[in-house]
Protein backbone atom coordinates (compact mmCIF):
# COMPACT_ATOMS: atom_id res chain seq x y z
CA UNK A 1 0.00 0.00 0.00
CA UNK A 2 0.98 3.49 -1.09
CA UNK A 3 0.57 6.47 0.82
CA UNK A 4 -1.58 9.29 -0.84
CA UNK A 5 -0.06 12.65 0.12
CA UNK A 6 -2.61 15.84 -0.32
CA UNK A 7 -1.37 18.76 -2.22
CA UNK A 8 0.88 21.04 -0.46
CA UNK A 9 4.26 22.90 -0.09
CA UNK A 10 5.42 20.41 2.87
CA UNK A 11 8.80 21.63 4.31
CA UNK A 12 8.80 19.31 7.47
CA UNK A 13 6.72 15.76 8.39
CA UNK A 14 5.50 14.90 11.42
CA UNK A 15 5.16 11.67 12.55
CA UNK A 16 3.38 9.77 15.50
CA UNK A 17 4.80 6.81 16.62
CA UNK A 18 2.37 4.54 17.71
CA UNK A 19 0.21 3.01 14.97
CA UNK A 20 1.60 5.32 12.64
CA UNK A 21 5.79 4.58 12.37
CA UNK A 22 5.33 1.27 14.15
CA UNK A 23 2.59 -1.10 14.23
CA UNK A 24 2.75 -1.34 18.25
CA UNK A 25 -0.90 -0.83 19.10
CA UNK A 26 -1.93 -4.70 18.94
CA UNK A 27 1.15 -5.02 21.76
CA UNK A 28 0.53 -1.97 23.42
CA UNK A 29 -3.56 -3.30 23.72
CA UNK A 30 -1.63 -6.52 25.06
CA UNK A 31 -0.11 -4.70 27.77
CA UNK A 32 -3.01 -2.77 28.51
CA UNK A 33 -4.89 -5.66 29.48
CA UNK A 34 -2.68 -7.42 31.30
CA UNK A 35 -1.49 -4.39 33.69
CA UNK A 36 -5.48 -3.57 34.29
CA UNK A 37 -6.36 -7.07 35.16
CA UNK A 38 -3.76 -6.64 37.84
CA UNK A 39 -5.74 -3.69 38.98
CA UNK A 40 -9.26 -5.29 38.44
CA UNK A 41 -10.09 -4.70 35.64
CA UNK A 42 -11.22 -6.83 32.91
CA UNK A 43 -13.81 -4.65 30.74
CA UNK A 44 -11.12 -3.11 28.52
CA UNK A 45 -12.41 -4.28 24.83
CA UNK A 46 -10.19 -3.69 21.74
CA UNK A 47 -12.81 -1.12 20.24
CA UNK A 48 -12.51 0.98 23.34
CA UNK A 49 -8.97 0.61 23.45
CA UNK A 50 -8.37 2.14 19.70
CA UNK A 51 -11.23 4.90 20.55
CA UNK A 52 -8.46 6.16 23.14
CA UNK A 53 -5.92 6.41 20.57
CA UNK A 54 -3.47 9.36 20.90
CA UNK A 55 -4.68 9.90 24.76
CA UNK A 56 -2.39 10.20 27.76
CA UNK A 57 -2.32 7.14 29.96
CA UNK A 58 -3.73 9.69 33.10
CA UNK A 59 -6.72 10.61 30.83
CA UNK A 60 -7.52 6.83 30.19
CA UNK A 61 -6.95 5.61 33.59
CA UNK A 62 -9.20 8.26 34.99
CA UNK A 63 -11.68 7.37 32.36
CA UNK A 64 -11.32 3.75 33.70
CA UNK A 65 -11.70 4.54 37.26
CA UNK A 66 -14.97 6.71 37.02
CA UNK A 67 -16.57 3.74 34.69
CA UNK A 68 -15.51 1.00 36.85
CA UNK A 69 -15.66 2.98 39.92
CA UNK A 70 -11.74 1.43 41.09
CA UNK A 71 -8.83 3.77 42.39
CA UNK A 72 -6.31 2.70 39.85
CA UNK A 73 -2.93 4.99 40.33
CA UNK A 74 -1.84 6.81 36.81
CA UNK A 75 1.61 6.78 37.55
CA UNK A 76 1.92 3.59 39.41
CA UNK A 77 0.11 2.31 36.32
CA UNK A 78 1.71 3.85 33.67
CA UNK A 79 5.14 2.05 34.69
CA UNK A 80 3.44 -1.06 35.23
CA UNK A 81 2.07 -0.97 31.82
CA UNK A 82 5.25 -0.04 30.34
CA UNK A 83 7.10 -2.75 31.58
CA UNK A 84 4.69 -4.80 29.87
CA UNK A 85 5.30 -3.23 26.54
CA UNK A 86 9.09 -3.15 26.39
CA UNK A 87 8.67 -7.58 27.38
CA UNK A 88 6.98 -7.82 24.04
CA UNK A 89 8.98 -5.12 22.23
CA UNK A 90 11.25 -7.91 20.50
CA UNK A 91 7.95 -8.62 18.16
CA UNK A 92 7.61 -4.90 17.35
CA UNK A 93 6.66 -4.82 13.48
CA UNK A 94 6.99 -1.41 11.43
CA UNK A 95 3.62 0.22 9.66
CA UNK A 96 4.84 -0.66 6.77
CA UNK A 97 4.21 2.38 4.02
CA UNK A 98 5.06 4.93 6.20
CA UNK A 99 8.51 2.95 6.86
CA UNK A 100 8.99 3.25 2.72
CA UNK A 101 8.35 6.56 2.89
CA UNK A 102 10.27 7.76 5.76
CA UNK A 103 13.20 5.79 4.25
CA UNK A 104 12.45 7.79 0.92
CA UNK A 105 12.21 11.01 2.06
CA UNK A 106 15.14 11.10 4.69
CA UNK A 107 17.35 13.67 4.07
CA UNK A 108 15.06 15.70 1.72
CA UNK A 109 13.08 17.57 4.36
CA UNK A 110 13.13 17.08 8.25
CA UNK A 111 11.53 14.58 9.95
CA UNK A 112 9.64 14.87 14.16
CA UNK A 113 8.02 12.37 15.90
CA UNK A 114 5.12 13.59 18.29
CA UNK A 115 4.00 11.26 20.55
CA UNK A 116 1.41 11.10 23.38
CA UNK A 117 4.00 7.97 25.09
CA UNK A 118 7.33 8.31 27.06
CA UNK A 119 10.50 9.37 25.83
CA UNK A 120 11.83 6.35 26.68
CA UNK A 121 9.27 4.13 25.30
CA UNK A 122 9.09 6.46 21.70
CA UNK A 123 12.71 5.83 21.74
CA UNK A 124 12.86 2.17 22.34
CA UNK A 125 10.02 1.80 19.68
CA UNK A 126 12.52 3.38 17.35
CA UNK A 127 15.43 1.36 18.38
CA UNK A 128 13.95 -1.96 17.81
CA UNK A 129 13.40 -0.56 14.33
CA UNK A 130 16.81 0.74 13.58
CA UNK A 131 15.29 4.05 13.19
CA UNK A 132 15.39 6.70 15.77
CA UNK A 133 18.76 8.20 14.13
CA UNK A 134 16.42 9.21 11.54
CA UNK A 135 14.64 11.78 13.26
CA UNK A 136 15.49 15.34 13.46
CA UNK A 137 13.73 15.73 17.17
CA UNK A 138 11.18 14.02 19.39
CA UNK A 139 8.37 16.06 20.94
CA UNK A 140 6.72 13.17 24.02
CA UNK A 141 5.11 13.35 26.90
CA UNK A 142 6.50 15.49 29.78
CA UNK A 143 6.90 18.10 26.70
CA UNK A 144 4.25 20.06 26.49
CA UNK A 145 1.34 21.34 28.60
CA UNK A 146 -1.66 19.75 27.16
CA UNK A 147 -1.45 16.96 24.88
CA UNK A 148 -3.63 15.83 21.91
CA UNK A 149 -6.26 16.51 20.86
CA UNK A 150 -4.68 20.00 21.33
CA UNK A 151 -2.37 21.46 19.07
CA UNK A 152 -0.07 21.92 21.37
CA UNK A 153 2.47 18.98 20.61
CA UNK A 154 2.73 19.46 17.10
CA UNK A 155 3.04 23.32 17.13
CA UNK A 156 5.80 22.67 19.36
CA UNK A 157 7.63 20.01 17.10
CA UNK A 158 6.81 22.87 14.29
CA UNK A 159 8.61 25.47 16.19
CA UNK A 160 11.93 23.18 16.93
CA UNK A 161 12.35 22.43 13.26
CA UNK A 162 11.72 26.35 12.62
CA UNK A 163 9.00 25.80 10.02
CA UNK A 164 5.54 27.07 9.82
CA UNK A 165 2.56 24.69 10.95
CA UNK A 166 0.65 25.34 7.49
CA UNK A 167 4.02 23.97 6.06
CA UNK A 168 4.02 20.51 8.01
CA UNK A 169 2.40 17.14 6.98
CA UNK A 170 1.13 14.99 10.23
CA UNK A 171 1.24 11.35 9.50
CA UNK A 172 -1.57 9.94 12.32
CA UNK A 173 -3.40 7.13 13.19
CA UNK A 174 -5.91 8.13 16.21
CA UNK A 175 -8.61 10.69 15.65
CA UNK A 176 -7.16 12.65 18.61
CA UNK A 177 -4.17 13.27 16.60
CA UNK A 178 -6.12 14.25 13.47
CA UNK A 179 -8.02 17.19 15.47
CA UNK A 180 -4.60 17.91 17.09
CA UNK A 181 -2.74 18.58 13.88
CA UNK A 182 -6.05 20.39 12.40
CA UNK A 183 -6.46 22.75 15.41
CA UNK A 184 -2.76 23.32 14.93
CA UNK A 185 -3.29 24.30 11.08
CA UNK A 186 -1.79 21.53 10.09
CA UNK A 187 -2.93 19.31 6.62
CA UNK A 188 -2.50 15.02 8.17
CA UNK A 189 -2.32 11.79 6.43
CA UNK A 190 -4.50 9.23 8.50
CA UNK A 191 -2.96 5.99 8.66
CA UNK A 192 -5.15 3.33 9.09
CA UNK A 193 -5.32 0.91 12.08
CA UNK A 194 -4.74 -2.76 12.04
CA UNK A 195 -8.18 -3.64 11.93
CA UNK A 196 -8.31 -1.61 9.27
CA UNK A 197 -5.86 -2.58 7.30
CA UNK A 198 -6.35 -6.55 7.92
CA UNK A 199 -9.86 -5.81 6.48
CA UNK A 200 -8.58 -3.76 3.48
Amino acid sequence: MTLTLPPGDFKAYLFDCDGTIVDSMPLHYVAWTQALAEYGCTNFTEPFFYSLGGLPVPRVVDQINVRDGLHIPADEFADRKEALYYDLIHDLQPVPEVLELIHADHGKLPFAVVSGSTRESVEKSLNALGILHLFDTLVCAGDYAHGKPAPDPFLLAAARLNVAPKNCLVFEDAEAGIQSATAAGMASVRIAQPHERIAA
